[in-house]
C-alpha cells in the first residue's frame, strides 16, 4: 500500500473517553503501516507516539455552540491547509472524507432522553439552541459532496444514518471497537476473593458492575431500582455532578449499604474481576467500549436495546437486553446470572464472543476502507 497522510479530527482527548479510545487504539494499530498520521484536537492528555502528528487548534469559545463551530472552522482551515489525503473525523464537520458516528445520532439519543423527562423539559430539550445547532451541522456533513464514507460502530447506528439522512447501505461501514483480551480476562478464584475483601464486598453476595460517566445517559436510575429489588450489590464506577442524587436515590430504596460508589477509577480491570455481571441499562449508545471490556473479563451483560452493545448479546446465553426503563425485566435477569463467574456457560460465552475483536482486526478493516476511498 502507497504512504498516505490522514487526519484525525477529534475536539478533546482525554484518555478516559469512549471515541479517544477509539482514536488511540486506531493510531497504534496503524502505526506499523505506510500511513502519516495527523490528528486535529483543541486538546490532548496522554502519551503521543513521536511519529504521530498532533495538530492543537484551541480558538476563543464564548459557550456551547461558539465552542463547537469555532473548533469546525479551525480544524478545517487546518486540514485544508494541510491537504492531507484522508480526513477522518469523529465531530460533525462538513468537508471530511469519513465521518465516524461514534456519538450516534443526536436527534435519537434527545428522543430517549426525553422518556425521562418531563413534557416541559423535553420540549425545552428538543428545541434548544445548542441541539439544534448540532442537529443542523451532523445534516449538513451527511450532505456534504465530499463525504465517501460513514464509520458505525453499531448496525444500530447505521440503521438510524441510513432512516434519518438518507446515506446508502454501501457507504456505511460497521466496524466494532477493539478490545485486547490479553489485559481484560477473568480473575482466578484466590485473586477475586481477595478483591472482594479489599472493597468490602461479600465473598457469596452477587455483584453488578457499573461503568459510565453521564449517569442519566447511561441509566444509572434504573439500575438502582432494579438492584434495589434483589439481594445483590452494585459497583458503580464513573462520575456526574449530580452523583449525591443518585446516592439519595439508594438510600430511599434502603439498599445504600448494597451500591457502592467509586468515582472514576484509572484501573478498572479489578472491579471487573470481582463482579459477576455487568448492570448498563443505557438510555442511548452507540457501542460503550464498557460491554467489550466486561465480557473480556467473563461477565454476562444486562443492557438495552438502544444500545449498539446489545449486538453482542445472545438473549440467556452471554447477557440480556431490555428496554432502558423495564425495571422488572431487568430484575429477572439479575436473577438469572449465576453469583459465581469463573466457571460457567454464560461467562465463558461472553469471553468467546468478543475474542476476534482484536486491535489487529481493527487495523485491517480501516486500511481495507481508506484504500477503497483512496481509489474513488
Amino acid at each position: 500500500m502507497n504512504s498516505f497522510r490522514l487526519a484525525i479530527v477529534r475536539q478533546k482527548y482525554r484518555p478516559d473517553g469512549g471515541a479517544e479510545r477509539f482514536v488511540s487504539r486506531a493510531l497504534e494499530a496503524l502505526d506499523n503501516q505506510a500511513v502519516e498520521l495527523n490528528v486535529i484536537t483543541r486538546s490532548w492528555v496522554g502519551a503521543v507516539q513521536p511519529q504521530w502528528h498532533i495538530h492543537l487548534v484551541n480558538p476563543i469559545k464564548w459557550g456551547r455552540i461558539s465552542r463547537e463551530k469555532g473548533f469546525a472552522q479551525a480544524a478545517r482551515q487546518c486540514w485544508q491547509k494541510e491537504k492531507f489525503d484522508l480526513v477522518q473525523s469523529h465531530e460533525r464537520i462538513a468537508g471530511c472524507d469519513i465521518y465516524r458516528a461514534g456519538d450516534g445520532v443526536h436527534r435519537r439519543w434527545l428522543l430517549q432522553r426525553s422518556r425521562v423527562l418531563s413534557p416541559l423539559r423535553s420540549k425545552l430539550l428538543l428545541n434548544s439552541c445548542y441541539h439544534r445547532y448540532v442537529m443542523n451541522a451532523e445534516k449538513e456533513m451527511y450532505q456534504a459532496l465530499e463525504l465517501k464514507r460513514v464509520i458505525c460502530n453499531s448496525e444500530m447506528v447505521k440503521r438510524e444514518v441510513m432512516e434519518d439522512f438518507g446515506v446508502e447501505s454501501e457507504r456505511i461501514s460497521v466496524i466494532y471497537n477493539a478490545i485486547d483480551n490479553q489485559r481484560f480476562f477473568p480473575a482466578t478464584a484466590l485473586y477475586r476473593e481477595q478483591l472482594r475483601l479489599q472493597y468490602h464486598i461479600p465473598i457469596e453476595a452477587k455483584c453488578f458492575i457499573y461503568v459510565g460517566s453521564g449517569f442519566e445517559r447511561k441509566g444509572l436510575k434504573a439500575a438502582i431500582e432494579a438492584i434495589s429489588c434483589t439481594h445483590a450489590h452494585l459497583i458503580v464506577v464513573g462520575q456526574d455532578k449530580e452523583q449525591k442524587k443518585y446516592q439519595q436515590l439508594a438510600h430511599q430504596l434502603k439498599s445504600h449499604d448494597r451500591v457502592h460508589f467509586l468515582g472514576v477509577q484509572k484501573d478498572t480491570l479489578p472491579l471487573y474481576q470481582m463482579a459477576d455481571g455487568l448492570l448498563l441499562p443505557t438510555l442511548y449508545d452507540p457501542f460503550p467500549n464498557v460491554i467489550l471490556e466486561a465480557m473480556a473479563c467473563g461477565l454476562p451483560v444486562i443492557t438495552s436495546y438502544t444500545c449498539g452493545g446489545s449486538e453482542f448479546i445472545e438473549q440467556g446465553v452471554n447477557g440480556f437486553v431490555t428496554d432502558a426503563l423495564d425495571i422488572s425485566a431487568m430484575i429477572s435477569a439479575i436473577e438469572t446470572i449465576s453469583a459465581d463467574n469463573l466457571d460457567n456457560k454464560m461467562s465463558k460465552a461472553a469471553r468467546n464472543k468478543i475474542l476476534p475483536y482484536t486491535p489487529e482486526h481493527l487495523s485491517q478493516q480501516l486500511i481495507g476502507l481508506y484504500q477503497k476511498v483512496l481509489s474513488l
